[in-house]
């Protein structure tokens, strides 16, 4: 039995355009070209439309275009849809999360979804009613198991721990099912597609039937989907793999034991954070409405890397660098965001800030007279930089990229209404060592670095006051991010990460520099998530709370 999974990049809300996407992958594909054409969930309405499925209108929208599309269909092979359908029943969440079967010019039946996430960034028991029963679709005589995204993801032989008190692929296979078809929008984290490719493998070698999956590309938000649509034998060999991070289609024979294509692909995990970014950036700004983007250049490695990052996903003929130095700004600081620039190709623009800086000393220096200058002051430099990137932004309709990373927002080493300007924050789920990484990585790629050397080589800083370093504030990078991945993925208390011998008075500090900067990560512009574990939608922390493990620190 031969499929085609549509391997697509749907924007959110966009019904006539995902429909058109869609209608093109099968016409292309032509009449006689699969006995199914399976698409990803939700693919007509794009994933997640999030609180968009509170609006009946919007579905039924959904379903006319649907049915439209069965029509324009008619005479192609029958089409597996992502969609939504009400609940017609005065008990439960209003909808059903289905794959909608288009054939013979109609939408001729439904499956639907039966394990609903509301872990990390999914909230789907909010808006959908689980689905009940094995759902069956039989096919020339076959009988397929159709499963959506979390209903795969259950399998007691694979997980310490079931998260689920149901397997639906098991009830699949109990029902007679003699291949799992998996319809997914499942986004992206750094080493998920490997750990995918085991999971799945071992559900088909254990129920001895060929698996297909198929899933989500492209960027929405916060979320990057990186593709990577694969199947598996009977044996769980891998027989397909779809390309990652953009869009493909992938021809298989699910009954055909040997390989029908297998995209090669990169696991390291700089390569899989470099395209989740590029693709992240690429999608934020084109399903925004945005052609280009302007950059705070200040000769460090993280503006650096989003300037990079910009250049890949939109041409360096659409990313500007703004320099901004400060009577703080070393000459090397300088030179080393010209460099960049020059390497990257992208255009550049100075603008001083010692006059406006003045100008904010005077306005104040009645008020302030007798205090000593602080944090007050290093504060106002960033805000006159903010202000006017968020100037050049809305004078020339250009978005601004923030530079802030994972662990500069964990720990709050950032300024409200200044380097936190921006609608969106590339580097945000990226911790201060990965940047390093990456940006090593990035120059190895082409016979020529990009990033200069110097600017890897020179002690962080953010060149508020003379010969101010990071590590002036925070603890050595290596060891902050080491803390931060206990405290914030692994979510260990200051007691648990002390005991694994680190220092308990910077072990607590860290701690409490964590929980006082919630309230500015409530207002910082979204970023993209790459790790298990991103400040954005999936992180539900109080800001108002108690000292709770933190009194420990000495």
């Amino acid at each position: 039995m031969r499929l085609l999974l549509l391997q697509l990049n749907p924007i959110v809300g966009d019904l006539p355009g995902n429909a058109g996407k869609i209608r093109d992958g099968v016409t292309s594909a032509g009449p006689g070209s699969a006995d199914l054409i399976v698409t990803s969930e939700l693919a007509l309405l794009g994933y997640p439309p999030r609180d968009l499925l509170l609006f009946r209108d919007y579905i039924g929208r959904s379903l006319e275009v649907a049915g439209t599309l069965a029509e324009d269909l008619k005479g192609y092979p029958p089409v597996l849809l992502g969609g939504a359908q009400p609940n017609p029943s005065p008990i439960g969440r209003p909808l059903f999360n289905v794959a909608l079967l288009l054939h013979q010019g109609k939408i001729a039946r439904s499956f639907g979804k039966t394990l609903l996430p509301t872990y990390d960034v999914f909230d789907e028991d909010r808006y959908f009613e689980p689905a009940q029963g094995p759902q069956i679709l039989d096919l020339k005589g076959v009988k397929l198991g159709i499963s959506i995204c979390e209903d795969i993801w259950n399998d007691a032989d694979f997980w310490k721990r079931k998260r689920y008190h149901s397997d639906p692929v098991q009830e699949l296979v109990r029902a007679g099912a003699r291949c799992l078809i998996n319809i997914s929008a499942s986004p992206f984290t750094e080493g998920k597609q490997q750990l995918r490719e085991r999971m799945l493998s071992g559900i088909a070698r254990k129920h001895g039937i060929p698996l297909v999956y198929v899933n989500q590309a492209g960027g929405n938000d916060d979320l990057v989907f990186d593709g990577r649509s694969c199947a598996f034998n009977a044996s769980g060999d891998l027989i397909a793999r779809a390309a990652p991070f953009r869009e493909d289609s992938l021809a298989i024979d699910i009954f055909q034991d040997t390989p029908a294509g297998i995209h090669p692909d990169d696991f390291s995990p700089e390569s899989e954070i470099w395209n989740a970014l590029v693709l992240g950036t690429r999608d934020y700004l084109r399903k925004t409405g945005f052609q280009k983007a302007l950059i705070g250049l200040s000769g460090g490695i993280d503006s650096s890397l989003v300037a990079a990052v910009a250049a890949e996903a939109l041409g360096r003929e659409n990313v500007l660098g703004v320099l901004m130095p400060s009577p703080y700004s070393s000459e090397g600081s300088v030179t080393d965001a010209r460099a960049l620039a020059g390497n990257l190709g992208i255009r550049t623009i100075t603008l001083p800030i010692t006059v406006i800086m003045d100008s904010f000393d005077a306005a104040l220096r009645e008020e302030f007279s007798g205090l000593p200058r602080d944090i007050t002051e290093e504060n106002l430099q960033a805000r006159i930089r903010g202000t006017l990137l968020m100037a050049l932004s809305n004078k020339f309709g250009t978005l601004l990229l923030s530079t802030g990373n994972k662990s500069e927002m964990a720990v709050g080493y950032c300024t409200l209404y200044g380097d936190m300007n921006g609608a969106l924050t590339v580097l945000a789920d990226v911790p201060k060592t990965m940047v390093y990484r990456i940006a090593r990585w990035r120059n190895a790629m082409g016979s020529n670095p990009i990033i200069p050397e110097t600017v890897f080589l020179k002690a962080p800083s953010a060149e508020l006051r003379p010969g101010q370093t990071d590590q002036d504030t925070l603890p050595p990078y290596d060891l902050l991010d080491e803390i931060l991945h206990y405290h914030i993925e692994q979510h260990e208390s200051p007691a648990e990460i002390v005991a694994r011998g680190y220092d308990p008075g910077v072990v607590y500090r860290v701690a409490q520099l964590v929980k006082a900067a919630e309230f500015k990560r409530k207002q910082a512009p979204p970023g993209i998530k790459v790790t298990d574990r991103a400040f954005g939608t999936g992180w539900r922390m109080p800001i108002a709370t108690g000292e709770w493990d933190l009194n420990g620190g000495t």
